[in-house]
């Protein structure tokens, strides 16, 4: 079926933005079948080249047809909403990482990218347009079978949703998530707020070079905070490491579908 789009999405919460929906293969010919839901963020670079930066998309809607067809993972409806450039930083922010942080940090980040909006866009995310996919197609709404994923700020604020709303989101996928942002200050929230394993999936990965180049230590911060909350490494969690990757589409694009597989594992 082709993409289904949303051109503007209203939100008192945050501005107006496209909103893409892919609906898996199965979609129009099983009418009685309900499916889970990956919500992605920066949704201009999941499907379409023309929209991507440097006209390289992620392919989910190509990646997820061959996986279907493969077995591999369950058949799921993907929800792309764009960001908003001007506000980026500021949306996918976690909010309350600031509670961490010196003010002058805090202020800093305000001058650079504006008054921080993260909570709002997971208000946007779970208040509005949650309830409008999940009244609109046949969904299947509950925690278990809703997932969340994005790059870099994306990897943080998917990390974020599943922290603040675990009773909404069963898994979060965190791609070359930017630790750096706040110099590592998302471990201080994640050391309080992250919750105990048993009922979340949680994928990250990173590269090796560029903006990618400083994660690993992070993220290996990030990994023993998992294990100490009872997160099983090919479980419930699961991190790689790529050698030679950068920070870019394209690196995203060569291995986006081992999230796909971890989040929507087909246990049948």
């Amino acid at each position: 079926m082709p993409i289904q789009i949303h051109p503007s999405f209203p939100s008192q919460f945050i501005d107006p933005r496209q909103v893409e929906v892919w609906l898996p293969p199965s979609y129009a010919t099983t009418p009685d079948r309900r499916y889970p839901v990956l919500y992605m963020h920066d949704g201009q670079n999941v499907f379409n080249p023309e929209t991507s930066t440097h006209k390289i998309p992620w392919g989910v809607d190509e990646v997820l047809t061959r996986l279907i067809a493969e077995n591999k993972v369950r058949e799921a409806i993907v929800v792309a909403a764009w960001c908003n450039p001007p506000k980026r930083w500021a949306e996918y922010m976690p909010e309350k990482t600031a509670h961490f942080a010196e003010p002058a940090m805090v202020a800093e980040f305000i001058r650079q990218a504006g008054p921080m909006l993260g909570d709002r866009y997971l208000r946007f995310l779970v208040e509005e347009l949650k309830p409008l996919i999940d009244s609109t197609y046949r969904t299947r709404p509950a925690q278990p079978d809703t997932f969340v994923m994005g790059s870099s700020m994306g990897g943080l604020i998917s990390l974020y949703a599943l922290c603040e709303y675990p009773d909404v989101f069963g898994g979060a996928g965190c791609v070359s998530t930017h630790w750096v942002a706040g110099n590592g200050i998302m471990l201080k929230y994640m050391a309080e707020s992250l919750p105990r394993a048993g009922r979340h999936k949680l994928y990250f990965d990173y590269g090796t070079e560029d903006i990618d180049a400083p994660y690993e230590p992070f993220q290996r911060q990030a990994d023993a905070l998992l294990r100490a909350s009872g997160y099983q490494p090919g479980v419930d969690t699961l991190t790689q490491k790529f050698p030679g990757a950068g920070h870019n589409e394209a690196a995203w694009q060569a291995r986006v579908h081992l999230p796909l597989a971890f989040l929507l594992q087909n246990s049948a």
